[in-house]
């Protein structure tokens, strides 16, 4: 089940109200209708990732062509409701990308849920992925929100195995 400690989370968010509540709609619609929740079969390139603080496990699938665009990019897996709702939008997010930049998007998303990156005052191609901006306030569900990302470069990089210990 993809919900757990994560919903918490979700009520106890501190953001400005209209934040809140996206934040929380975006979270539960990824959660219950996922983007690219499928196995690709003969994927170029391929992660498995692993959070044992929680128990979250999932897999990154990718089809890159010549050229390093990704062409496709799926998930599955098992996590809470933040895991799963993060590598969602990262499937959306970086499909039809360079391998470059979803490796940019990815240290840009890994700053914003540090606390690092304030999209509304920096420049950045965050997006839709800029409700993850609050999580920073929750260390361990940092940890659920980038593992999908680790996994994905880490499947970029030709590491089959990623951990975020």
């Amino acid at each position: 089940v993809f919900l757990g400690a994560c919903a918490l989370v979700l009520v106890r968010f501190s953001m400005a109200d209209h934040r809140q509540e996206l934040y929380q709609q975006t979270i539960s619609e990824h959660n219950r209708n996922p983007r690219n929740f499928r196995k690709i079969e003969t994927p170029t390139h391929w992660a498995e990732g692993y959070n044992p603080l929680c128990g979250d496990h999932l897999n990154i699938y990718l089809v890159v062509d010549g050229q390093g665009i990704i062409q496709d990019v799926t998930f599955d897996g098992s996590g809470c409701a933040i895991s799963k709702a993060s590598a969602s939008m990262m499937t959306a997010s970086i499909k039809g990308k360079s391998a470059a930049e979803a490796k940019n998007l990815f240290e840009q998303f890994h700053k914003l849920v540090i606390g690092e990156l304030k999209p509304d005052r920096e420049p950045n191609s965050l997006e839709k992925l800029a409700v993850f901006s609050g999580i920073w306030q929750y260390p361990a569900r940092v940890k659920c929100a980038v593992l999908c990302w680790h996994t994905m470069k880490g499947a970029l990089d030709k590491v089959t195995t990623v951990s975020t210990e």
